[in-house]
């Protein structure tokens, strides 16, 4: 039975992957919520903060976990710094990988500003790869309710921006933050990629 350790800003993200989770397969939850806060706190991410996520995640890596898995996209570049004798990976890389495979255009939607530049870059490496077109865009007001603890109306919000997304000639919205994740189920037509189930994909296929 494989063991995921996960690691996360936001403590409703534990719930998030626990739904997404595959049957058979034991997630383990660290949260550290500091490191969002000081990011969001610093204007976006530090070296400092990198330093401390990639440390977090070293720390994950102990004897029966098979791979390790960051789902925060702000500190996302803390996974690469991190060294463990296991695979370290990021759920919005395998995100973004999954959503330009197809080509076209892909619009990444983020709930909040620290998040944009992080998923800019993770996503365009993949669009290069894939041929496909990106544009990345921060969901205003989102963010606000999420802060709130209204949880349905932070999904309602990203639920209208992806639906917009899909109507404006979007051939695949992904939805660059876990938490962002609820709100696939509320969207009447095209479902936009949510990280959760492809971040455990893919930390499943490399442990």
């Amino acid at each position: 039975m494989p063991t995921i350790a996960c690691l996360h800003t936001a403590a409703g993200n534990r719930a998030v992957f626990e739904a997404a989770c595959p049957e058979g397969v034991t997630l383990t939850h660290t949260i550290r919520e500091d490191l969002l806060r000081d990011a969001e706190a610093a204007g976006g991410l530090t070296d400092a903060i990198t330093a401390r996520t990639a440390a977090a995640l070293e720390a994950l890596a102990q004897p029966g976990v098979d791979a390790v898995l960051l789902t925060c996209s702000t500190v996302g570049p803390g996974a690469a710094a991190a060294r463990a004798p296991i695979p370290v990976l990021r759920v919005d890389a395998a995100l973004a990988d999954e959503a330009t495979r197809g080509g076209g255009l892909v619009v990444a939607l983020c709930a909040v500003e620290t998040t944009v530049e992080p998923t800019r870059a993770v996503f365009a490496q993949a669009a290069a790869r894939h041929g496909a077109r990106l544009d990345v865009r921060l969901v205003p007001d989102a963010w606000a309710a999420f802060r709130a603890g209204d949880a349905a109306g932070y999904h309602a919000i990203v639920a209208r921006a992806a639906e917009a997304a899909f109507a404006e000639g979007a051939d695949q919205v992904a939805l660059a933050q876990a938490s962002m994740a609820g709100a696939a189920a509320l969207c009447t037509g095209r479902k936009p990629l949510a990280s959760p189930p492809v971040g455990l994909a893919a930390a499943l296929a490399s442990a």
